[in-house]
């Protein structure tokens, strides 16, 4: 190759002193002009001795820089697209900052320390809305409305408790645990205030507090819990029993475990509320043979919790049984003679079953007989 001439230097340094933006954009042809701005500001910076000492260097000098740059030029250009691709991540971490901030906004209060709406006609507008709207936190403010006028107006909502359950149930479902967590407490204050007119709406609320109360994350866990609880406490025990009763069947063993439960509670409740009674007629009602057969059914079953659970309840069945089944005492023998629950069990059971309740109950006899 013949002598390029003085010109084809100053072009090497004006490469050489270009960004490697500008650089790729003058070797690739893109117009002179948009890039001569580059050249003058880079200028600006060098000290005049070095753009002189560049300017007296040969072409052999100059050479493989130029080389060197055709060769990284791609590398060059993945770098800057790299630092372009950047910007996205640092949004992502803005919105994870507002996420973060937001979830610190939102206040998980206890029943008693809320406090009435302000205005009641213009919370039952926005009720609804607020329940179905997609921004989450919007959801959570509405549930904690809805919680207010439930515990201080509630017959302004009775109208609408139908809609507001669906969407209840909706946030039950809600993946982010603090729309989950608060639409919890909100169907404990449900219980609490509509007692048993919830009933009848019952079933999609009720699968999902124990689908929650039996999952891994603990404080949404013992809020279900607790809203379980308000369930056995608020609705009454003849109503609830038959609602629960073929979750005691279902395959998932926690699930099975919470129902019973909150069978044992409610059977313990119905005792209490009824021992004025000597005739016992709710537990009659429902049947105290199939409540045998429930409990019998989970002495047996895989989790412990279900097992102590089932114990209780043929405990108080056992208790009530024999209260409600005291006869006058003869001439003959001149005391009360109280039927046998050994024989009642053995009617009502197959012989397996019959015997592990039996054991049940005779052992826990027999502590209290040694323990006085």
């Amino acid at each position: 190759m013949g002598h390029q001439g003085p010109g084809f230097e100053t072009y090497q340094l004006q490469l050489l002193l270009m960004s490697p933006v500008a650089r790729h954009c003058r070797v690739r042809g893109y117009p002179r002009a948009s890039i001569m701005s580059e050249i003058a500001i880079r200028d600006n910076k060098i000290p005049e001795s070095e753009r002189m000492n560049g300017n007296s260097n040969n072409g052999t000098f100059l050479k493989p820089q130029v080389e060197s740059f055709d060769e990284n030029a791609e590398e060059s250009q993945k770098k800057e697209m790299t630092l372009l691709v950047g910007d996205p991540i640092k949004t992502d971490i803005t919105e994870n900052s507002v996420a973060v901030l937001a979830i610190s906004e939102v206040e998980y209060i206890e029943s008693e320390d809320l406090k009435d709406v302000e205005d009641v006609e213009d919370c039952l507008k926005f009720l609804l809305s607020g329940l179905g709207s997609k921004d989450w936190v919007s959801v959570c403010d509405a549930l904690n409305n809805l919680r207010r006028l439930a515990i201080f107006h509630k017959e302004a909502i009775v109208s609408m408790l139908s809609d507001i359950i669906s969407l209840v149930v909706k946030s039950l479902k809600n993946p982010r645990s603090a729309v989950c967590k608060t639409a919890i407490m909100t169907s404990a204050d449900i219980f609490k205030a509509y007692n048993d007119d919830i009933i009848d709406s019952l079933d999609p609320l009720l699968v999902q507090l124990l689908l929650k109360s039996s999952q891994d994350k603990r404080f949404v866990c013992e809020a279900a819990e607790s809203s379980l609880v308000a369930l056995t406490s608020w609705v009454s025990p003849l109503l609830l029993l038959p609602k629960l009763q073929p979750y005691l069947k279902n395959r998932n063993p926690r699930i099975r475990a919470k129902s019973s439960i909150c069978v044992s509670r409610s059977v313990q409740r119905l005792v209490r509320t009824l021992r004025c009674t000597p005739s016992f007629e709710g537990i009659e009602a429902f049947g105290i043979d199939k409540l045998i057969q429930m409990g019998a059914s989970q002495l047996s079953d895989q989790l412990p919790e279900s097992r102590d659970a089932a114990r209780t309840l043929l405990l108080e069945l056992q208790s009530a049984y024999e209260k409600s089944h005291v006869s006058e005492p003869t001439v003959e023998t001149e005391e009360p003679i109280i039927a046998s629950w050994e024989h009642f069990c053995q009617s009502k059971l197959s012989p397996l079953s019959a015997q592990a309740v039996l054991r049940v109950t005779n052992t826990a006899r027999e502590g209290l007989v040694s323990g006085s």
